[in-house]
Formats: C-alpha cells, sequence, structure tokens
C-alpha cells in the first residue's frame, strides 16, 4: 500500500495521542514527585490505539497491528478499576467500541492482510519483520504485565516494571524504524525512551 502522506498523517496522530498521554502522565508526577495515572491516559491510549491499527495496516505491517489488538482490553479494564468508563460520554463510547468493530469487519470482509505477514513480506528481510514482532510483543507486554498487576491490587497505576519494559520494548521497536525508514516509529520511541527513564528516576527517587 502507499506510503503516502495520508498513512504518515494517521500514525502520527496516534502517536501525537500516545504522546500526549506520557506528557499528562510525565507532569502530573513530576509535580507530586511519585508515579500518576490519570484517566486521560486510558482514554488517550484507546484513541491512539484504534489509528496505530490503521496506520499498521496502511503499512502492511502486521507487527504494529498485533500490539495494538493485544492491548485494547487492558486499555478498557484500567478505566473500569479508575471507575470512568461509566462517567464517559457518549461519542467517547461509540469511537472506541463502533470503530474497532468496523475495522474487524473491514478486515474480515474486504483486508487484503493474512496472517503469512507475519513472517514473510514485500521487500522486508525476515530477521527485520522478527524484530519488529519482537519488539511489539516485548513493548505491548508492558499492558499485560500491567494489567495483571492492576487486577492483583484492583487499582489502576503504573510500577516500576512497567518502565523497565516499556524502555526495553521501545528500545528494539527504534531499531525496527530505524531500518524501516518509518519517521512515526522513530519519533514515537526516541521520545517515549526519554520519558520512561525519567519516570525510572522518578521512581527511585520517591523510594516507591
Amino acid at each position: 500500500m502507499s506510503s503516502s502522506w495520508f498513512v504518515y498523517a494517521i500514525g502520527f496522530l496516534a502517536q501525537l495521542l500516545f504522546s500526549a498521554r506520557l506528557i499528562m502522565q510525565w507532569i502530573k508526577s513530576e509535580k507530586t514527585n511519585k508515579i500518576e495515572t490519570p484517566t486521560l491516559f486510558w482514554k488517550l491510549s484507546l484513541q491512539g490505539a484504534v489509528l496505530l491499527f490503521i496506520y499498521g495496516y496502511l503499512r502492511d505491517d502486521m507487527a504494529i497491528m498485533l500490539g495494538q489488538f493485544l492491548v485494547y482490553g487492558g486499555y478498557f479494564r484500567n478505566l473500569q478499576l479508575q471507575g470512568e468508563w461509566g462517567r464517559s460520554g457518549i461519542m467517547f463510547k461509540i469511537y472506541v467500541i463502533t470503530l474497532p468493530i468496523l475495522i474487524a469487519l473491514y478486515l474480515f470482509f474486504f483486508g487484503e492482510l493474512n496472517w503469512s505477514d507475519l513472517i514473510e513480506g514485500d521487500n522486508i528481510s525476515t530477521w527485520l519483520i522478527v524484530l519488529g514482532i519482537v519488539g511489539q510483543l516485548v513493548y505491548t507486554s508492558r499492558f499485560i504485565y500491567q494489567w495483571i498487576h492492576a487486577e492483583r491490587n484492583q487499582e489502576s497505576d503504573l510500577p516500576k516494571k512497567f518502565w523497565i519494559i516499556s524502555l526495553v520494548g521501545s528500545s528494539l521497536i527504534l531499531t525496527y524504524g530505524i531500518f524501516r525508514n518509518d519517521p512515526v516509529l522513530i519519533a514515537a520511541h526516541f521520545f517515549g525512551g526519554i520519558v520512561y527513564i525519567r519516570n525510572l528516576f522518578i521512581i527511585r527517587n520517591s523510594g516507591e
């Protein structure tokens, strides 16, 4: 598929939402000198995930699609744990529920990608596809870990291991993005890495 400005615009918009959630979380944590998880963090995550999934499809990048698919439920659950899902606006609920269903129906009936694209792709080396998938799986596992942690404590927060996994996964995806010549991934994970490192320093200084 085309790597036009429109495709990149969708990717950058998704990463803008993800960056906004990190900036908000970062600022709030700096003010209290401990890790904070504002409700808007999860709302922006849901909206960004939908757009990044679309971007992955348009880029023929199953690694990106797989990553967003795996963490979507965790975003929902954290909003529930914070008691915010019921208070969310109707337009937001329609967006994060209806749009993924429509995307799934489109892929089922009209989509051109298949799961074989996970291990082979045009003009992409197998090792690079593997790197992208591994990076996405590691990066995605941070929210799986966070989800399990939240369920055990019945509280939505972002523990130390979440940021460690984020940094490792982000480094792998940044490397993948560099080899893939993907400006969306490069910009997002370079900035993200800075925030992850800073949050680890905040945790160390606060003694959490």
